[in-house]
Protein backbone atom coordinates (compact mmCIF):
# COMPACT_ATOMS: atom_id res chain seq x y z
CA UNK A 1 0.00 0.00 0.00
CA UNK A 2 1.53 3.35 -1.03
CA UNK A 3 2.06 6.19 1.40
CA UNK A 4 2.80 9.86 1.08
CA UNK A 5 5.48 11.69 3.03
CA UNK A 6 3.11 12.36 5.92
CA UNK A 7 2.81 8.63 6.56
CA UNK A 8 -0.88 8.40 5.69
CA UNK A 9 -1.89 5.31 3.76
CA UNK A 10 -3.93 5.30 0.60
CA UNK A 11 -6.44 2.77 1.92
CA UNK A 12 -9.31 4.95 1.33
CA UNK A 13 -12.57 5.22 2.56
CA UNK A 14 -15.91 3.98 3.34
CA UNK A 15 -18.18 3.35 0.43
CA UNK A 16 -20.72 6.06 1.00
CA UNK A 17 -20.07 9.24 2.83
CA UNK A 18 -21.50 10.71 5.94
CA UNK A 19 -23.72 10.13 8.88
CA UNK A 20 -27.18 11.42 8.18
CA UNK A 21 -29.61 12.97 5.72
CA UNK A 22 -30.36 16.66 5.97
CA UNK A 23 -32.07 18.74 3.33
CA UNK A 24 -31.67 22.42 2.62
CA UNK A 25 -34.56 24.83 2.41
CA UNK A 26 -35.11 27.65 -0.01
CA UNK A 27 -37.34 30.66 0.33
CA UNK A 28 -39.46 32.53 -2.22
CA UNK A 29 -36.82 35.20 -2.96
CA UNK A 30 -34.26 32.54 -3.80
CA UNK A 31 -36.77 30.66 -5.95
CA UNK A 32 -37.63 33.79 -7.90
CA UNK A 33 -33.96 34.59 -8.34
CA UNK A 34 -33.25 31.07 -9.58
CA UNK A 35 -36.14 31.23 -12.03
CA UNK A 36 -34.87 34.51 -13.40
CA UNK A 37 -31.29 33.35 -13.79
CA UNK A 38 -30.03 32.45 -17.24
CA UNK A 39 -29.94 28.74 -17.82
CA UNK A 40 -27.03 27.09 -19.62
CA UNK A 41 -27.71 25.95 -23.18
CA UNK A 42 -26.68 22.43 -22.21
CA UNK A 43 -26.48 20.50 -19.00
CA UNK A 44 -22.81 20.32 -18.05
CA UNK A 45 -21.26 17.36 -16.25
CA UNK A 46 -17.92 17.47 -14.43
CA UNK A 47 -14.88 15.20 -14.53
CA UNK A 48 -12.56 16.30 -11.71
CA UNK A 49 -9.16 14.61 -11.95
CA UNK A 50 -7.20 14.97 -8.72
CA UNK A 51 -3.46 14.33 -9.04
CA UNK A 52 -3.00 13.19 -5.47
CA UNK A 53 0.34 14.27 -4.03
CA UNK A 54 0.85 17.38 -6.13
CA UNK A 55 1.92 17.62 -9.78
CA UNK A 56 5.14 19.51 -10.53
CA UNK A 57 4.05 22.59 -12.46
CA UNK A 58 7.59 23.62 -13.39
CA UNK A 59 8.21 20.22 -15.04
CA UNK A 60 4.94 20.04 -16.99
CA UNK A 61 2.97 23.16 -17.96
CA UNK A 62 5.08 26.02 -16.60
CA UNK A 63 8.65 25.24 -17.66
CA UNK A 64 11.34 27.85 -17.05
CA UNK A 65 14.10 26.96 -19.54
CA UNK A 66 16.01 30.16 -18.77
CA UNK A 67 16.06 29.66 -14.99
CA UNK A 68 19.22 28.49 -13.18
CA UNK A 69 19.89 24.74 -13.33
CA UNK A 70 18.81 24.15 -9.74
CA UNK A 71 15.33 25.34 -10.75
CA UNK A 72 14.70 24.48 -14.39
CA UNK A 73 15.13 20.71 -14.09
CA UNK A 74 15.96 18.05 -16.66
CA UNK A 75 13.09 18.32 -19.15
CA UNK A 76 12.95 20.28 -22.38
CA UNK A 77 10.16 22.47 -23.72
CA UNK A 78 8.15 21.60 -26.81
CA UNK A 79 5.82 23.69 -28.92
CA UNK A 80 2.13 23.00 -28.60
CA UNK A 81 -0.76 23.37 -31.01
CA UNK A 82 -1.03 26.98 -29.87
CA UNK A 83 1.79 29.02 -31.51
CA UNK A 84 4.32 30.32 -29.00
CA UNK A 85 3.01 28.22 -26.12
CA UNK A 86 5.38 25.61 -24.71
CA UNK A 87 5.07 22.70 -22.32
CA UNK A 88 7.12 19.66 -21.34
CA UNK A 89 8.33 17.55 -24.28
CA UNK A 90 7.29 14.40 -22.39
CA UNK A 91 3.65 15.37 -23.05
CA UNK A 92 3.60 15.29 -26.87
CA UNK A 93 0.04 14.00 -27.21
CA UNK A 94 -1.33 16.50 -24.71
CA UNK A 95 0.42 19.27 -26.64
CA UNK A 96 -1.68 18.43 -29.72
CA UNK A 97 -4.93 18.88 -27.77
CA UNK A 98 -4.26 22.29 -26.24
CA UNK A 99 -6.92 23.89 -28.42
CA UNK A 100 -9.45 21.96 -26.31
CA UNK A 101 -8.35 23.13 -22.85
CA UNK A 102 -6.71 26.06 -21.09
CA UNK A 103 -4.20 26.60 -18.30
CA UNK A 104 -4.31 28.81 -15.22
CA UNK A 105 -0.63 29.48 -14.42
CA UNK A 106 -1.27 32.05 -11.69
CA UNK A 107 -2.95 29.62 -9.30
CA UNK A 108 -1.92 29.50 -5.67
CA UNK A 109 -2.96 29.01 -2.06
CA UNK A 110 -1.34 29.38 1.33
CA UNK A 111 -0.88 25.78 2.49
CA UNK A 112 1.65 23.08 1.55
CA UNK A 113 0.47 20.16 3.71
CA UNK A 114 -1.34 17.26 2.06
CA UNK A 115 -4.42 16.94 4.28
CA UNK A 116 -5.50 20.58 4.55
CA UNK A 117 -4.53 21.32 0.94
CA UNK A 118 -6.50 18.28 -0.27
CA UNK A 119 -9.59 19.51 1.57
CA UNK A 120 -9.09 23.00 0.16
CA UNK A 121 -8.92 21.81 -3.45
CA UNK A 122 -11.70 19.22 -3.16
CA UNK A 123 -14.19 21.47 -1.34
CA UNK A 124 -13.13 25.07 -2.02
CA UNK A 125 -12.80 25.74 1.71
CA UNK A 126 -9.65 25.67 3.82
CA UNK A 127 -10.30 23.56 6.93
CA UNK A 128 -10.65 25.22 10.28
CA UNK A 129 -9.34 24.22 13.72
CA UNK A 130 -9.99 20.60 14.61
CA UNK A 131 -9.45 19.21 11.10
CA UNK A 132 -8.03 15.69 11.29
CA UNK A 133 -6.67 14.40 7.97
CA UNK A 134 -6.33 10.85 9.33
CA UNK A 135 -10.13 10.47 9.62
CA UNK A 136 -12.19 9.17 6.72
CA UNK A 137 -14.27 10.94 5.63
CA UNK A 138 -12.72 14.15 6.90
CA UNK A 139 -14.91 16.76 5.25
CA UNK A 140 -15.76 19.91 7.13
CA UNK A 141 -17.43 21.10 3.92
CA UNK A 142 -19.05 19.03 1.16
CA UNK A 143 -16.87 18.00 -1.76
CA UNK A 144 -17.45 19.29 -5.27
CA UNK A 145 -19.33 16.14 -6.30
CA UNK A 146 -21.66 16.34 -3.32
CA UNK A 147 -22.51 19.96 -4.08
CA UNK A 148 -23.24 19.02 -7.70
CA UNK A 149 -25.40 16.13 -6.51
CA UNK A 150 -27.35 18.37 -4.14
CA UNK A 151 -27.87 21.17 -6.63
CA UNK A 152 -28.53 19.16 -9.81
CA UNK A 153 -29.70 15.75 -8.58
CA UNK A 154 -29.42 12.43 -10.44
CA UNK A 155 -30.38 11.77 -14.05
CA UNK A 156 -32.22 8.47 -14.26
CA UNK A 157 -31.02 5.56 -12.16
CA UNK A 158 -27.29 6.30 -12.25
CA UNK A 159 -25.71 8.05 -9.25
CA UNK A 160 -25.25 11.79 -9.47
CA UNK A 161 -21.73 11.53 -8.05
CA UNK A 162 -19.21 8.73 -8.57
CA UNK A 163 -15.69 8.48 -7.11
CA UNK A 164 -13.09 6.20 -8.68
CA UNK A 165 -10.99 4.17 -8.33
CA UNK A 166 -11.55 5.05 -4.68
CA UNK A 167 -12.92 7.89 -2.58
CA UNK A 168 -10.51 10.49 -1.33
CA UNK A 169 -11.00 11.16 2.41
CA UNK A 170 -12.11 14.72 1.55
CA UNK A 171 -14.46 13.49 -1.18
CA UNK A 172 -17.46 13.05 1.14
CA UNK A 173 -20.69 14.95 1.56
CA UNK A 174 -20.29 16.44 5.07
CA UNK A 175 -23.56 17.96 6.34
CA UNK A 176 -25.34 17.28 3.01
CA UNK A 177 -25.74 13.68 4.15
CA UNK A 178 -25.72 10.20 2.70
CA UNK A 179 -27.98 11.01 -0.22
CA UNK A 180 -25.21 13.14 -1.73
CA UNK A 181 -22.21 10.98 -0.84
CA UNK A 182 -20.41 9.39 -3.78
CA UNK A 183 -20.99 5.97 -5.18
CA UNK A 184 -17.47 4.57 -4.78
CA UNK A 185 -16.24 2.05 -7.33
CA UNK A 186 -13.40 1.00 -4.99
CA UNK A 187 -11.65 -0.97 -7.74
CA UNK A 188 -9.05 -0.15 -10.38
CA UNK A 189 -10.58 -0.10 -13.90
CA UNK A 190 -7.21 -1.13 -15.36
CA UNK A 191 -7.20 -4.46 -13.51
CA UNK A 192 -7.84 -7.47 -15.77
CA UNK A 193 -10.47 -8.75 -13.35
CA UNK A 194 -12.13 -5.37 -12.87
CA UNK A 195 -15.75 -5.29 -11.82
CA UNK A 196 -17.78 -2.79 -9.87
CA UNK A 197 -18.38 -4.13 -6.35
CA UNK A 198 -21.99 -4.11 -5.24
CA UNK A 199 -23.32 -3.13 -8.67
CA UNK A 200 -23.85 -6.40 -10.49
CA UNK A 201 -24.83 -9.47 -8.45
CA UNK A 202 -22.84 -12.65 -9.00
CA UNK A 203 -24.03 -14.73 -11.98
CA UNK A 204 -25.10 -17.48 -9.58
CA UNK A 205 -27.96 -15.28 -8.36
CA UNK A 206 -30.98 -16.13 -10.47
CA UNK A 207 -32.98 -13.33 -12.01
CA UNK A 208 -36.07 -14.15 -9.97
CA UNK A 209 -34.11 -13.37 -6.83
CA UNK A 210 -33.56 -9.84 -8.11
CA UNK A 211 -37.30 -9.41 -8.00
CA UNK A 212 -37.40 -10.40 -4.37
CA UNK A 213 -36.19 -7.45 -2.35
CA UNK A 214 -36.04 -9.40 0.89
CA UNK A 215 -33.56 -11.86 -0.59
CA UNK A 216 -31.56 -9.17 -2.34
CA UNK A 217 -31.12 -7.25 0.90
CA UNK A 218 -29.01 -10.13 2.17
CA UNK A 219 -26.67 -9.57 -0.78
CA UNK A 220 -26.33 -5.83 -0.19
CA UNK A 221 -26.31 -5.95 3.62
CA UNK A 222 -22.60 -5.12 3.58
CA UNK A 223 -23.72 -1.50 3.05
CA UNK A 224 -25.45 -1.73 6.41
CA UNK A 225 -22.47 -3.25 8.17
CA UNK A 226 -20.00 -0.88 6.51
CA UNK A 227 -22.10 2.15 7.34
CA UNK A 228 -22.55 1.20 10.99
CA UNK A 229 -18.93 0.20 11.53
CA UNK A 230 -17.25 3.02 9.65
CA UNK A 231 -19.60 5.96 9.78
CA UNK A 232 -21.87 5.25 12.75
CA UNK A 233 -24.91 6.00 10.64
CA UNK A 234 -28.47 5.94 11.86
CA UNK A 235 -31.20 3.75 10.40
CA UNK A 236 -32.37 6.34 7.88
CA UNK A 237 -28.94 6.67 6.30
CA UNK A 238 -28.49 2.90 6.21
CA UNK A 239 -31.78 2.60 4.37
CA UNK A 240 -30.48 5.15 1.86
CA UNK A 241 -27.36 3.06 1.25
CA UNK A 242 -29.49 -0.04 0.79
CA UNK A 243 -31.94 1.58 -1.58
CA UNK A 244 -29.14 3.02 -3.69
CA UNK A 245 -27.52 -0.38 -3.95
CA UNK A 246 -30.78 -2.07 -4.93
CA UNK A 247 -31.57 0.54 -7.57
CA UNK A 248 -28.12 0.19 -9.10
CA UNK A 249 -28.26 -3.59 -9.18
CA UNK A 250 -31.53 -3.53 -11.08
CA UNK A 251 -30.70 -0.64 -13.44
CA UNK A 252 -29.78 -1.38 -17.05
CA UNK A 253 -28.69 2.25 -17.42
CA UNK A 254 -26.17 1.83 -14.61
CA UNK A 255 -24.91 -1.52 -15.84
CA UNK A 256 -24.25 -0.07 -19.28
CA UNK A 257 -22.47 3.02 -17.92
CA UNK A 258 -20.15 0.99 -15.68
CA UNK A 259 -19.35 -1.69 -18.29
CA UNK A 260 -15.88 -0.61 -19.39
CA UNK A 261 -15.41 -3.97 -21.13
CA UNK A 262 -17.84 -2.76 -23.79
CA UNK A 263 -15.14 -0.40 -25.06
CA UNK A 264 -12.99 -1.55 -27.97
CA UNK A 265 -9.45 -2.72 -27.31
CA UNK A 266 -8.26 0.13 -29.53
CA UNK A 267 -9.97 2.76 -27.41
CA UNK A 268 -8.75 1.23 -24.17
CA UNK A 269 -5.20 1.13 -25.55
CA UNK A 270 -5.39 4.79 -26.57
CA UNK A 271 -6.37 5.86 -23.07
CA UNK A 272 -3.62 3.60 -21.71
CA UNK A 273 -3.86 0.30 -19.85
CA UNK A 274 -3.05 1.92 -16.52
CA UNK A 275 -5.07 3.29 -13.64
CA UNK A 276 -5.27 6.88 -14.84
CA UNK A 277 -6.08 5.94 -18.43
CA UNK A 278 -8.84 3.48 -17.61
CA UNK A 279 -10.23 5.76 -14.89
CA UNK A 280 -10.52 8.58 -17.45
CA UNK A 281 -12.22 6.22 -19.89
CA UNK A 282 -14.62 5.09 -17.17
CA UNK A 283 -15.31 8.74 -16.31
CA UNK A 284 -16.22 9.44 -19.93
CA UNK A 285 -18.57 6.43 -19.96
CA UNK A 286 -20.19 7.56 -16.73
CA UNK A 287 -20.94 11.14 -17.79
CA UNK A 288 -22.15 9.77 -21.12
CA UNK A 289 -24.48 7.55 -19.11
CA UNK A 290 -25.87 10.43 -17.05
CA UNK A 291 -23.56 10.83 -14.04
CA UNK A 292 -23.30 14.50 -13.07
CA UNK A 293 -19.85 14.43 -11.47
CA UNK A 294 -16.99 11.94 -11.53
CA UNK A 295 -13.89 12.42 -9.40
CA UNK A 296 -10.73 10.50 -10.24
CA UNK A 297 -8.23 10.22 -7.38
CA UNK A 298 -4.87 9.35 -8.94
CA UNK A 299 -1.71 8.71 -6.90
CA UNK A 300 1.19 9.17 -6.35
CA UNK A 301 2.49 12.57 -7.48
CA UNK A 302 4.40 13.20 -4.23
CA UNK A 303 7.84 13.28 -5.87
CA UNK A 304 10.22 14.21 -3.05
CA UNK A 305 12.78 11.69 -4.31
CA UNK A 306 13.80 11.10 -7.90
CA UNK A 307 11.23 13.53 -9.27
CA UNK A 308 12.54 13.42 -12.82
CA UNK A 309 12.87 9.66 -13.08
CA UNK A 310 9.38 9.07 -11.67
CA UNK A 311 7.81 11.65 -13.96
CA UNK A 312 9.67 10.43 -17.04
CA UNK A 313 9.20 6.69 -16.54
CA UNK A 314 5.78 6.46 -14.92
CA UNK A 315 3.61 9.50 -14.29
CA UNK A 316 3.94 11.60 -17.44
CA UNK A 317 3.52 8.76 -19.99
CA UNK A 318 0.29 7.78 -18.21
CA UNK A 319 -0.85 11.38 -18.03
CA UNK A 320 -0.04 11.97 -21.71
CA UNK A 321 -2.15 9.09 -23.00
CA UNK A 322 -5.02 9.51 -20.54
CA UNK A 323 -5.59 13.27 -20.67
CA UNK A 324 -4.97 13.71 -24.39
CA UNK A 325 -7.33 10.86 -25.29
CA UNK A 326 -10.00 12.07 -22.89
CA UNK A 327 -10.19 15.48 -24.58
CA UNK A 328 -10.05 14.05 -28.09
CA UNK A 329 -12.65 11.40 -27.27
CA UNK A 330 -15.03 13.92 -25.72
CA UNK A 331 -14.67 16.16 -28.76
CA UNK A 332 -15.17 13.28 -31.22
CA UNK A 333 -18.38 12.27 -29.43
CA UNK A 334 -19.77 15.79 -29.33
CA UNK A 335 -19.50 15.80 -25.53
CA UNK A 336 -16.84 18.44 -24.96
CA UNK A 337 -19.24 21.38 -24.69
CA UNK A 338 -21.30 19.50 -22.12
CA UNK A 339 -18.42 18.06 -20.07
CA UNK A 340 -16.18 20.24 -17.93
CA UNK A 341 -12.79 18.65 -17.19
CA UNK A 342 -10.61 19.96 -14.36
CA UNK A 343 -7.14 18.53 -13.67
CA UNK A 344 -5.14 19.62 -10.63
CA UNK A 345 -3.12 18.46 -7.67
CA UNK A 346 -3.50 19.86 -4.18
CA UNK A 347 -0.45 22.07 -4.85
CA UNK A 348 2.65 22.21 -7.04
CA UNK A 349 6.24 21.26 -6.28
CA UNK A 350 9.11 23.42 -5.08
CA UNK A 351 10.84 25.15 -7.99
CA UNK A 352 14.20 24.59 -6.31
CA UNK A 353 15.32 20.97 -6.67
CA UNK A 354 16.18 19.27 -3.39
CA UNK A 355 19.24 17.14 -2.54
CA UNK A 356 17.41 13.93 -3.53
CA UNK A 357 16.75 15.12 -7.10
CA UNK A 358 13.16 15.72 -5.97
CA UNK A 359 10.79 18.57 -5.44
CA UNK A 360 8.82 19.19 -2.26
CA UNK A 361 5.33 20.59 -1.58
CA UNK A 362 4.59 24.06 -2.94
CA UNK A 363 1.28 25.84 -2.51
CA UNK A 364 2.41 29.38 -3.49
CA UNK A 365 2.31 28.68 -7.25
CA UNK A 366 0.99 25.93 -9.52
CA UNK A 367 -1.00 25.30 -12.69
CA UNK A 368 -4.61 24.14 -13.04
CA UNK A 369 -6.01 22.75 -16.30
CA UNK A 370 -9.63 23.34 -17.34
CA UNK A 371 -11.33 22.35 -20.57
CA UNK A 372 -14.74 21.70 -22.07
CA UNK A 373 -18.05 22.74 -20.55
CA UNK A 374 -17.85 26.23 -22.05
CA UNK A 375 -14.17 26.89 -21.31
CA UNK A 376 -12.29 28.52 -24.16
CA UNK A 377 -9.47 26.35 -25.46
CA UNK A 378 -5.87 27.40 -25.97
CA UNK A 379 -5.89 30.16 -23.36
CA UNK A 380 -3.22 30.70 -20.71
CA UNK A 381 -4.48 32.69 -17.75
CA UNK A 382 -1.82 34.55 -15.78
CA UNK A 383 1.81 33.67 -15.37
CA UNK A 384 4.31 32.88 -12.67
CA UNK A 385 7.59 34.63 -12.00
CA UNK A 386 10.92 33.72 -13.60
CA UNK A 387 11.43 30.69 -11.31
CA UNK A 388 7.77 29.59 -10.99
CA UNK A 389 7.85 30.46 -7.29
CA UNK A 390 4.97 32.96 -7.16
CA UNK A 391 2.27 34.29 -9.47
CA UNK A 392 3.53 37.30 -11.42
CA UNK A 393 -0.03 38.39 -12.24
CA UNK A 394 -3.20 38.61 -10.17
CA UNK A 395 -3.53 35.17 -8.58
CA UNK A 396 -6.46 32.79 -8.50
CA UNK A 397 -7.19 30.22 -5.81
CA UNK A 398 -9.56 27.38 -4.89
CA UNK A 399 -12.48 29.71 -4.15
CA UNK A 400 -12.22 31.13 -7.68
CA UNK A 401 -11.99 27.66 -9.20
CA UNK A 402 -15.26 26.71 -7.48
CA UNK A 403 -17.03 29.90 -8.53
CA UNK A 404 -15.96 29.19 -12.11
CA UNK A 405 -16.86 25.49 -12.14
CA UNK A 406 -20.30 26.04 -10.68
CA UNK A 407 -21.05 28.95 -12.99
CA UNK A 408 -20.17 26.82 -16.00
CA UNK A 409 -22.48 24.09 -14.70
CA UNK A 410 -25.40 26.45 -14.24
CA UNK A 411 -25.12 26.45 -10.43
CA UNK A 412 -25.31 29.83 -8.69
CA UNK A 413 -22.00 30.15 -6.80
CA UNK A 414 -23.65 32.64 -4.43
CA UNK A 415 -26.11 30.01 -3.24
CA UNK A 416 -26.38 28.75 0.32
CA UNK A 417 -26.88 25.48 2.11
CA UNK A 418 -28.14 24.88 5.64
CA UNK A 419 -26.28 22.86 8.21
CA UNK A 420 -28.16 20.31 10.38
CA UNK A 421 -28.79 22.97 13.03
CA UNK A 422 -30.33 25.27 10.44
CA UNK A 423 -27.39 27.64 10.10
CA UNK A 424 -26.95 29.05 6.55
CA UNK A 425 -23.54 28.47 5.03
CA UNK A 426 -22.10 29.70 1.74
CA UNK A 427 -21.67 27.22 -1.07
CA UNK A 428 -18.59 29.08 -2.36
CA UNK A 429 -16.27 31.09 -0.14
CA UNK A 430 -16.36 34.49 -1.90
CA UNK A 431 -14.70 33.25 -5.07
CA UNK A 432 -14.61 35.21 -8.30
CA UNK A 433 -15.27 33.71 -11.73
CA UNK A 434 -12.21 33.40 -13.97
CA UNK A 435 -13.79 35.28 -16.86
CA UNK A 436 -10.74 34.88 -19.08
CA UNK A 437 -11.78 31.25 -19.53
CA UNK A 438 -15.44 31.82 -20.32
Amino acid sequence: MSTFCDGLTRRDAIRLGTASLFGSSIGLPQLLKAEGAAKPKKEVSLIFIFLHGGQSHIDTFDLKPDAPAEFRGEFNPTQTKIPGLIMCDLLPRVATQLDKFSLVRSFRHHNSDHGPADHYILTGFFPTAGFNPSVTPNNQKPSVGSVVSKRLGPKGSVPAYVALPKMHPSGGSAYLGALHAPFVIDADPSAPTFSVPDLVPPPSIASDRLDDRRKLLATVDKYHRSAEAKANTHAGAVATFRDKAFDLMTSQQAKKAFDIAAESDKMRDEYGRHSLGQSCLMARRLVEGGVRCVTVDHSNWDTHDGNFAVLKNTLLPSYDSAISTLFRDLADRGMLDSTLVVVTGEFGRTPRINKNAGRDHWGPSFTVLLGGGGVKGGVVVGKSDARAERPATDPYGPEDLYATMFTLMGIDPKGEFHTPDGRPTAMVNNGKVMNELM
